[in-house]
């Protein structure tokens, strides 16, 4: 909940009335400032949840296929299971997660997960977080809007285009319901 500014006294009273009205309350209501509730959440985006993962799944991917690997199993493997782990991360945290899945899983994620997220990593996501800081990232995007989104529908259309994508594609099509005749 973010309140910019509270002429009456109740602006937090109402915006927790609206929250409740809407329903809001029962996941959970954090006092905010837009500025941090804006800049977080295009962080989250960036690095972690839409880039930084989609980064990570396809990179996944590229190197079990580039060893020969059926991109079927590739996919699988990579992206079809992440729903799983986000799950029981969501359900307990990473105690819960560890717990659940088989200890070679275990073992391995935690004896190897630091050869993926490196301080090269962890420098990337500050120079996004800068960027976000600092406005860079509101210029660019509002620059890219003024042009019509054109490098976005360029990047759309590339990213459909993977192999990963177009499997994807083909396999989601096996989990469709059929419809009765």
């Amino acid at each position: 909940m973010c309140v910019h500014q509270d002429v009456t006294g109740n602006a937090k009273k109402i915006a927790l009335a609206l929250a409740k009205g809407l329903g809001s309350t029962r996941a959970g209501v954090f006092e905010t400032t837009f500025d941090n509730e804006t800049k977080t959440d295009l962080f989250g985006e960036q690095a972690v949840l839409c880039g930084g993962l989609t980064a990570m799944i396809k990179a996944g991917f590229d190197t079990l296929v580039d060893a020969g690997y059926p991109p079927e199993m590739a996919y699988f493997e990579v992206l079809h299971e992440t729903k799983l782990i986000v799950d029981l991360i969501n359900m307990g945290g990473f105690e819960h997660m560890w717990y659940v899945v088989s200890n070679t899983a275990e073992y391995g994620g935690l004896t190897r997960r630091d050869r993926v997220i490196t301080e090269e990593s962890k420098k990337g996501m500050k120079s996004i977080l800068d960027d976000i800081e600092s406005g860079k990232f509101k210029d660019e995007w509002r620059a890219e809007w003024k042009a019509g989104l054109k490098n976005l529908k360029k990047m759309e259309k590339d990213e459909s285009d993977l192999q990963l994508e177009v499997v994807g594609r083909d396999i989601r099509k096996l989990f469709e319901r059929k419809k009765k005749a």
